[in-house]
């Protein structure tokens, strides 16, 4: 935050490398938060309200800071927040002009609208108080009931909380949500877009409710059944239960849980094997695109063409149907590997980083 009268919030977009389709399931990710962001700049004013300019989307609104907002529009996540935070006991009692800009591209399955939220409630919390100590766990907690719960959307928790507390998180979706830094970060991570709008609602509202349909079944039949702790031998097990609607979103389930789980002990090695990572990359991207058939014939040529120009390992990333993908590939090879991803047929492609916030690029 600044010092000046103007103060100025980040936050970053983030890409899953392992976890797609696990946090509604209560199941861990590995997610990180990279170098695009969006930026709140807000100027207190003499009124009391809240005038929002987003030059971005073309979108402008103003709305008194004692709106209540009891019925929400769909996907209004600037109303749905000021509703949550009243329970944190925060209350605006000052109008503020703010503007809100990002370099972070919208329907690209990089959590562009989880950045904002994640924004414009730490603006809220920081500028007018809480009845709790302020730390990037509650902000992330605060965007997730904010933009989940309040909406009763489809999606879990992986996007609000990788984005507030930055870095690369092994994190833990269930009630619980526990979380633990990964300190040895790789390098070479690419972004393409695909140029296709992600369908996140439609996407994600299909694969979660078919996969939880599978899961009650099996518990029905097995009251023991813990998915967390199932292992690939239950896909087997439980096959006979299934209609074969069903049993491609079981597996999946459980072989991303896998794969995720692998992955973890591979990130917290203190030498980092990117032909392990890589491996494990692609086979979650298999099981994405194979099993649960999320991705587009653009974004298939774009992977095959990353592979084919020696990219250890490269995925589609966010709900699927379009979006974008994430590559992971030696610093040599980088540039390489980005050409062949545009002739592909991409829109865009560039390196990113991963971005800590132990910094203060946050704020």
């Amino acid at each position: 935050m600044s010092t000046t009268s103007e103060v100025i919030y980040k936050a970053p977009g983030r890409i899953c490398l392992f976890g797609d389709h696990q946090d509604y399931l209560g199941l861990p990710i590995i997610a990180c938060a990279i170098n695009r962001f969006v930026e709140l700049h807000a100027k207190p004013n003499d009124t009391k309200m809240f005038h929002l300019n987003m030059p971005d989307i073309k979108i402008s609104r103003s709305f008194s800071i004692y709106e209540s907002f009891d019925i929400l529009e769909h996907a209004d996540h600037i109303a749905s927040t000021i509703r949550v935070v009243k329970k944190y006991g925060c209350f605006p009692d000052r109008g503020y002009s703010i503007i809100l800009t990002g370099k972070i591209p919208m329907n690209s399955g990089l959590s562009s609208s989880s950045a904002v939220v994640v924004a414009w409630v730490r603006f809220l919390l920081n500028t007018f108080g809480c009845s709790q100590e302020i730390t990037h766990n509650l902000i992330a907690k605060i965007a997730y009931e904010s933009e989940v719960l309040e909406h009763n959307s489809p999606g879990g928790k992986m996007d609000q909380y990788t984005i507030a507390i930055g870095d690369m998180i092994f994190l833990q979706t269930n009630e619980n949500t526990n979380f633990s830094k990964l300190e040895n970060i790789p390098e070479g991570l690419i972004v393409g877009e695909s140029g296709i709008p992600k369908n996140t609602q439609g996407v994600l509202g299909d694969l979660k409710s078919k996969a939880l349909s599978s899961i009650e079944i099996v518990k029905k039949y097995d009251p023991t059944f813990e998915l967390a702790t199932a292992t690939l031998l239950d896909i087997e097990k439980y096959d006979d239960l299934l209609t074969q609607e069903l049993k491609p979103f079981f597996y999946a389930s459980i072989k991303n849980h896998q794969i995720t789980l692998e992955a973890a002990i591979i990130l917290n090695e203190k030498t980092l094997n990117y032909q392990k990572i890589g491996r494990l990359i692609n086979e979650h991207h298999l099981v994405l695109k194979d099993v649960l058939k999320i991705t587009t014939p653009k974004i298939d040529a774009m992977i095959n063409a990353a592979i084919q120009a020696g990219a250890y390992g490269a995925k589609i990333v966010g709900s699927g149907g379009g979006g974008s993908i994430c590559v992971m590939a030696s610093l040599e090879n980088q540039q390489q590997v980005m050409i062949d991803i545009m002739k592909a047929g991409a829109k865009n492609v560039y390196p990113v980083s991963i971005v800590s916030s132990n910094n203060n690029c946050f704020i």
